[in-house]
């Protein structure tokens, strides 16, 4: 198992790690939110059931007070029978109940008057009403919003005025009191509910809470919020004195809602620490490799810079001595290479200068050299689809470098027995150049990682070829280099894009 099928496993290793973990407290997390959500929604539900029985109370009270009302009417026909018994009698009959009656009406404001409304007797008013003769203006007015009693003897008619008593209008206020505290509290409730009272119609609103105002601005943002608010709970209903209806809509709290989607948040969050983090620690080791690289190429440079000048100054001594010279021309050719070599090294970690030189011949220099150095059983074919010099700016050692890994990779994926096509063409902006072999192909799954630095197939391998291919053309040449097909035990075909 080579170091990247290693670090694979422990990739997948660690990341089934961290799903488990963030798994956990996710479900932790959620578990947690669930339980106060329940906590939130109960205190809801009390705070409305709560609303419903003060509501039960309110109306209630307004029955209870609607009784007393009537009580009081019924002393008041009481009142006026007595009066016109009293009034009616003879000497002879004994008065002494109908005179109880009349002296037992303590707390009723009573006016009595003839046919023309000129007071004849006044009982349980304020003494600035005693000095009035006739009842009419604010007076009458007062003493009017309830029925008068007709009261006859005789060819007389007399009438009686009354009003309600201190006491009910006492009650009265304690019931508006009543009101406005049940409003009040609704609006104000501990439970921290969003909540909308409105009048018979659900169009307008009387009070709300725990709303942000500017989401009331208008009547559209108003129906949309009642509507919401209805299909989240049932609005309760207030039955109010004089027939009146209000509607109290209300909806789970603020911190319910947060809690809801907290679980995501948090998801998130730690979604975004997890890709910063992988980002910070892949910069660092792309740094660190890079570091690795720079100093490997310049100490190779190094070290080949001494032997490469011992060997150029063996040749000349051989020359000497009477060396062959097509011998003589093949180790130096040999020896060129090496200078070569090791300028593509020195070269590494630097930016290197590019000239505009025709990229077909450079290709066809490339193949040349490796050819005369390869069994006869690969044959090489390069095909320029344009039929014309392409020239493209590179810096030719190292392309050269390029063209040389991929062929050699190749040849070995051949088994030193095969064909490669060189395939170049011209578009627009750029020039593609289409390597192919006849080889053993390359999994799918390995199409990016072959370019990994220590990735390798081969028994003896580095693993450095394509690597330093890769840099070479992406960083150096702003280009592009990848698999561009390839089929298990028929072959593979890498492209290379270049700007012109």
């Amino acid at each position: 198992m080579n170091i990247y099928s290693k670090k694979q496993r422990w990739k997948l290793l660690l990341l089934a790690a961290a799903i488990l973990i963030v798994g956990l407290s996710l479900w932790y997390t959620n578990t947690l939110v669930k339980n106060i959500s329940k906590e939130e929604r109960n205190k809801a539900i009390l705070w409305a059931e709560a609303i419903q029985r003060k509501a039960s109370m309110v109306k209630y009270t307004e029955q209870f007070f609607d009784k007393l009302k009537a009580e009081e009417k019924k002393k008041v026909e009481i009142w006026a029978e007595a009066t016109k018994r009293l009034i009616c009698a003879n000497y002879t009959e004994d008065l002494t109940f109908y005179s109880d009656i009349i002296a037992g009406n303590t707390t009723i404001p009573v006016i009595l008057t003839d046919e023309n409304n000129n007071i004849t007797s006044v009982v349980n008013v304020d003494d600035s009403i005693k000095k009035y003769k006739k009842l009419e203006g604010k007076l009458k007015e007062d003493f009017t919003r309830q029925k008068p009693i007709i009261v006859r003897y005789g060819d007389k008619k007399n009438i009686l005025y009354y009003k309600e008593s201190k006491i009910l209008t006492e009650l009265r206020n304690m019931m508006q009191d009543l009101i406005n505290s049940f409003i009040s509290e609704v609006v104000l409730n501990t439970a921290s509910v969003p909540v909308i009272i409105t009048d018979s119609t659900k169009t307008k609103i009387i009070d709300f809470g725990n709303i942000n105002p500017y989401k009331l601005k208008d009547s559209i943002s108003i129906s949309k919020m009642i509507s919401s608010m209805s299909e989240s709970n049932k609005p309760i209903t207030i039955d109010l004195p004089n027939n009146r209806k209000n509607y109290i809509f209300y909806e789970n709290s603020s911190l319910l809602t947060r809690l809801k989607y907290y679980p995501y948040i948090q998801f998130l969050i730690i979604g975004l620490f997890l890709l910063i983090a992988y980002l910070a620690f892949s910069a660092t080791r792309k740094a660190e490799q890079d570091n690795v690289w720079l100093g490997m190429a310049k100490e190779t440079a190094h070290q080949l810079g001494t032997p490469l000048t011992s060997l150029m100054g063996w040749v000349e001594f051989l020359k000497l001595k009477g060396l062959d010279e097509s011998s003589g021309k093949e180790i130096e050719k040999d020896i060129e290479r090496l200078r070569s070599i090791t300028e593509r090294f020195s070269k590494i970690g630097s930016t290197p200068s590019l000239e505009k030189v025709n990229i077909v011949e450079v290709i066809e220099n490339s193949v040349e050299y490796i050819k005369t150095r390869t069994s006869e059983k690969v044959k090489f074919r390069i095909i320029n689809t344009s039929k014309e010099e392409l020239y493209v700016p590179l810096n030719v050692p190292l392309f050269e470098w390029v063209i040389e890994n991929l062929c050699k990779n190749s040849i070995d994926a051949m088994n030193g027995c095969g064909a490669i096509h060189i395939t170049i063409c011209n578009e627009l902006k750029h020039i593609y150049i289409d390597i192919s072999d006849s080889g053993k192909g390359i999994h799918k799954s390995k199409f990016k990682t072959i370019f990994n630095p220590g990735f390798t197939s081969k028994q003896r391998g580095w693993g450095l070829g394509l690597t330093l291919a890769q840099r070479i053309v992406e960083k150096y040449h702003s280009g592009k280099i990848y698999v561009k097909s390839s089929t298990l035990n028929k072959g593979t075909t890498f492209r290379i894009i270049l700007r012109k």
